[in-house]
């Protein structure tokens, strides 16, 4: 029994062997008549390209730096005298002009003490003899009443006393009748001074008036907040009808364009930097670039982290914030040159960067390495030479591949 069950395996393997040898043979059958026939492997359909030479270009160098944008400037207005307040005619995001009304205190009680001072300096003038309205107040104390009247007095006991020193003099009038026009003479001096000091007293008291209305009209006027720049409305405070002292806030007001660029410049770059060089700002979630001055230096490094703090002032379109995380190209340099080649020559896979060149009519990959990226220009810092042409647009292009340069 197990000589029959050895033989049936010995057969059964046998037949597999037949089986494959069969097969085998079909396929070289099949391999010699396609042979026979010309059909070899399909060979891949010539490319027409189009083609770019790789150039010299005059580039920009650059300082890079990560920053914060702010508002050029900044406010939060307050009310400089308590009152009720009126009346706050802006709200958030309100676009407000230089000088236009932001608060209003309630000014009755102010306007009145300025009729109050009005009059009181309407007195202070008559006293001296001026008209009760007026901007000058020059007076000559000579000229009024009050002093024309003690100098006359002065005048008369100055004869007297002159007519009697001369009777003195002649033995017709005793000794204490001359005292007597003496005293008097001296009495009408010290009036004349009384009234001389009198004016000046009295000037001093129409100035008092005068600074008192001054000081009342400014506070009429401060019932007004306005706004000292245009500007955005970033914050409003108070209510209508609130009662506001001094120094309380009302509004915060920004200036947004341009804006503040605020970045930290590493000592090892730091002396490239100047006043009035070129920046290029970039935010995110937006791929615009913007273009900014730098206007302002720190004089001097900090001594913590060895970096300078400079300031930019950016122009924008009104698409920028406060506030937002900024990129900075700072240009200290647009005079240097660099190998580039146009960015539809690229090519970019798991990671590598390649461009296409030609050679014996065929594609041929070079991997390369980039630097500095535009819109019109990519830097190669290695990988390709000047006029070397490169393919544009190479797509799926692989090494091998051939290519016709395209009229």
């Amino acid at each position: 029994m197990t000589t029959t069950i050895a033989h049936r395996l010995g057969m059964g393997m046998f037949s597999v062997a037949v089986l494959f040898g069969v097969a085998g043979n079909l396929a070289c059958q099949r391999d010699l008549a396609r042979a026979a026939r010309g059909d070899a492997s399909p060979t891949p359909e010539v490319r027409r390209v189009k083609t770019a030479p790789v150039t010299r270009t005059q580039v920009e160098h650059v300082v890079t730096a990560l920053g914060t944008l702010a508002p050029l400037e900044q406010a939060t207005l307050r009310v400089k005298v308590p009152g009720r307040l009126q009346s706050i005619p802006v709200d958030l995001g309100t676009t407000v002009r230089p000088g236009q009304l932001v608060a209003q205190i309630e000014p009755d009680d102010y306007r009145l003490r300025v009729q109050q001072a009005a009059a009181a300096l309407a007195q202070a003038r008559a006293r001296l003899g001026l008209p009760a309205e007026g901007s000058s107040d020059r007076v000559d104390p000579e000229q009024t009443g009050l002093v024309r009247q003690a100098r006359a007095v002065l005048e008369q006991a100055q004869v007297e006393r002159d007519r009697f020193q001369a009777l003195l003099d002649q033995g017709i009038i005793s000794r204490s009748q001359f005292d007597a026009a003496d005293a008097a003479y001296k009495v009408a001096l010290s009036r004349y001074q009384d009234a001389l000091e009198e004016i000046n007293n009295r000037l001093g008291i129409l100035a008092q008036r005068r600074s008192e209305l001054a000081i009342a009209q400014q506070q009429l006027d401060d019932t007004a907040v306005l706004a000292p720049f245009g500007g955005v409305v970033q914050e409003r405070f108070g209510n209508i009808g609130e009662f506001l002292a001094a120094g309380s806030p009302v509004a915060t007001i920004l200036k947004l364009n341009p804006l503040r660029l605020r970045v930290e410049i590493p000592e090892r770059e730091a002396y490239q930097i100047k006043p009035e060089q070129k920046v290029r700002v970039t935010v995110e979630g937006s791929d615009k670039a913007y273009t900014g001055i730098v206007k302002r230096l720190s004089p001097a490094l900090l001594e913590q982290n060895r970096i300078l703090i400079i300031e930019a002032e950016v122009s924008h379109d009104g698409s920028l914030k406060p506030g937002s995380f900024a990129r900075a190209e700072i240009v200290t340099n647009d005079r240097e040159t660099a190998v580039t080649v146009s960015p539809r020559a690229i090519v970019t896979f798991a990671g590598i960067d390649k461009v296409l060149t030609i050679r014996d009519g065929k594609a041929l990959e070079r991997p390369v390495t980039l630097g500095r990226r535009t819109a019109e220009w990519v830097e190669i810092v290695k990988g390709v030479q000047v006029g070397d042409e490169v393919i544009l647009d190479p797509g799926n292009l692989q090494t091998g591949h051939p290519v016709v340069i395209a009229d």
